[in-house]
């Protein structure tokens, strides 16, 4: 918040002074504004703008698509209840009324006394301690009803959060199971160490007979994106780590980022030495931003310890360094190359491919964009070589995978199991029991029924990104659905009409049969979406955004016939409820005051 007795203009300079003015570096300097002013002022803008030479259009639209970014005073507590599945099923609905009761305000709208707002944000990567929420950007974890009463009198009384108790702000790292990733720590620098020893065309050609294929979903070989981006042309080569884990459910990076940031950073030093790159970013979620200063320190360590910097290890010619830039809230730039837009201080819309970031990546160079547990495991290879990894797994899944594991178990928290490991005996050692479904690689994978539990993890079977969401029988696989579309119309990032309008029509609908107005033509309407998102959008967001329903419309279409009252079309508007005013100031409550309901 700004300091007193200094004026704004002078606070602008202090922070437009720490980054070059270029409009690559707008996401880094708005958080910066915003840090200092609890939002971002107009005049603040409009000296942003002159500072980048930017027009205040151009500004304010990047900054209008970041739901973390605000134009607006939001209050000296910004409160953001988890609005996951998980959460929900944790009764975090409950405990966000309850806060808003308290504090005597109504959700989404900023308090009279301007002190508090009261919101939803899609799920923080806490699903295995919730409910949790985001108090000015930190976590609270493990919420009930006796800590959201003391939360709204420490509001109330304004009390500053540094006296918070810090109980509350305790993030626990559950391991549960651990194998080839998580067993032994990496002694920094002993990777590097090692592949300079053994030479980068031989370094590569061990990742490649390692068969690591990219951890963040699709797949893709590790060797081959880095071999091809080792021969394009350009002026520079860049290292980008993926740490955008925004898919519900997920929360893997988070433990990695906190206990394992050595062996991250090892991986990306690595990748760089392979590829000629002499920069690198690691793109930190904002809901991750609490663990800011201490990666920041791992870098400093990494520095000091002659591993980042100029000539590492005293070798010539090897020279690479590591900045964090952070997101803003936005779903899509976990895709990388939205997140590539991002990190050049644009919208984070999705390019048309190709060219592909290896060829046209950041500033239109060549640039490798892998995900957390990818260049972890990528640092582990450089250093033990292929031969314990690639005998793990299956041949077309080569080692290990590391899942979030949260919802109906006794033990929620993250698990490493050799791809090749059935889901079945991932629910037996999470203590999971009456399972009716598995919802595997968060809101765009897929969801499995119990008789599917003996399909086995892994890219050619059961592939996931990393979450695994359990749900017992108690749970309406609607309602789940039905989450599901809301996140998915509320994180489109509108470039393309089939999505913006269709994730919207989804969630119409499935309120609309949540409310009780449904009737089989909405169910032939979600499935004429369905196509239209599958087959026209222009990013995968949109084409997966029909998976949670068609999943379940198929293997729990029960849940969705108890629900539809009708048999007939019914408006999703209740026109007869509308005219009822009308009819309490008439007096009038006779059959012919209302309307007649269709048959």
């Amino acid at each position: 918040m700004a300091q007193s007795g200094v004026s704004s203009a002078d606070l602008l300079r202090s922070i437009f002074v720490r980054f070059q003015p270029a409009p690559h570096n707008l996401l880094q300097i708005l958080h910066a504004v915003q840090a200092c002013f609890g939002y971002l002022p107009e005049d603040a803008l409009d000296a942003l703008g002159e500072h980048l030479k930017m027009s205040r259009a151009q500004i304010s639209s990047v900054a209008e698509f970041y739901a973390f970014f605000h134009l607006k005073p939001h209050g000296k507590y910004r409160v953001l209840f988890s609005n996951n599945i998980t959460d929900r099923m944790q009764g975090s609905a409950v405990l966000r009324d309850e806060l808003c009761h308290a504090l005597w305000v109504e959700q989404d709208k900023v308090s009279e006394d301007g002190l508090v707002s009261v919101g939803l944000t899609s799920c923080i990567g806490m699903s295995d301690q919730g409910p949790a929420m985001l108090v000015n950007g930190l976590p609270i974890t493990r919420l009930e009803s006796a800590r959201i009463d003391t939360i709204a009198e420490r509001i109330r009384n304004r009390d500053p959060m540094e006296n918070w108790p810090h109980e509350w702000f305790r993030v626990d790292n559950k391991i549960y199971r651990r194998d080839w990733l998580l067993n032994t720590p990496l002694p920094p620098g002993a990777a590097l160490s090692t592949l300079l020893t053994r030479g980068e065309d031989a370094s590569l050609i061990e990742l490649k007979t390692s068969g690591l294929r990219g951890r963040g979903g699709a797949g893709f070989p590790t060797a081959d994106k880095w071999s091809a981006c080792r021969s394009a042309s350009g002026e520079a080569h860049y290292v980008v780590c993926n740490a955008d884990e925004g898919e519900p459910g997920t929360f893997k990076d988070r433990v990695l980022l906190t206990d394992h940031a050595d062996l991250i950073f090892e991986g990306m030093t690595a990748c760089a030495r392979l590829i000629g790159a002499q920069r690198g970013f690691l793109y930190l979620r904002a809901e991750y931003r609490y663990l800011l200063d201490s990666l920041d320190a791992v870098l400093q360590r990494r520095r000091e310890s002659n591993l980042l910097g100029t000539g590492i290890l005293g070798h010539a010619r090897f020279d690479f360094d590591i900045e964090i830039h952070l997101g803003a809230g936005a779903y899509v730039c976990g895709e990388e190359s939205a997140l590539l837009e991002s990190l050049e201080g644009k919208r984070g819309i999705p390019r048309i491919r190709p060219p592909f970031p290896v060829q046209r990546g950041y500033l239109g160079q060549p640039t490798v964009v892998n995900n957390v547990e990818t260049f972890a495991a990528a640092g582990k290879i450089m250093l033990e070589g292929s031969g314990t990894f690639s005998a793990l797994g299956t041949p077309q899944s080569r080692g290990t995978k590391l899942l979030s594991v949260s919802g109906d178990c006794a033990y929620p928290g993250l698990y490493e199991y050799p791809f090749g490991t059935s889901i079945r005996q991932i629910l037996h050692d999470c203590g999971a029991s009456d399972t009716q479904a598995v919802q595997i690689g968060g809101a765009a994978g897929l969801c499995l029924s119990s008789h599917e539990f003996d399909r086995c993890l892994g890219y050619e079977d059961a592939p996931s990104a990393g979450a695994f969401m359990i749900f017992n029988r108690n749970r309406d696989m609607f309602e789940m659905a039905r989450n599901f579309a809301h996140f998915f119309a509320h994180e489109s990032c509108g470039f393309c009409t089939p999505c913006r309008v269709g994730t919207t029509l989804l969630r119409d609908l499935m309120d609309k049969i949540h409310a009780g107005r449904g009737s089989p033509t909405d169910l032939a309407q979600i499935e004429q979406i369905e196509a239209i998102l599958k087959n026209t959008s222009h990013c995968g967001l949109g084409q997966s955004a029909y998976h949670p329903i068609s999943d379940t419309l198929t293997k729990f279409r029960s849940a969705y016939d108890t629900k539809l009252v009708h048999t007939n079309f019914s408006p999703a508007f209740d026109l007869d409820a509308a005219l009822a005013t009308a009819r309490q100031m008439t007096g009038r409550d006779d059959i012919h005051a209302h309307l007649k309901e269709p048959t």
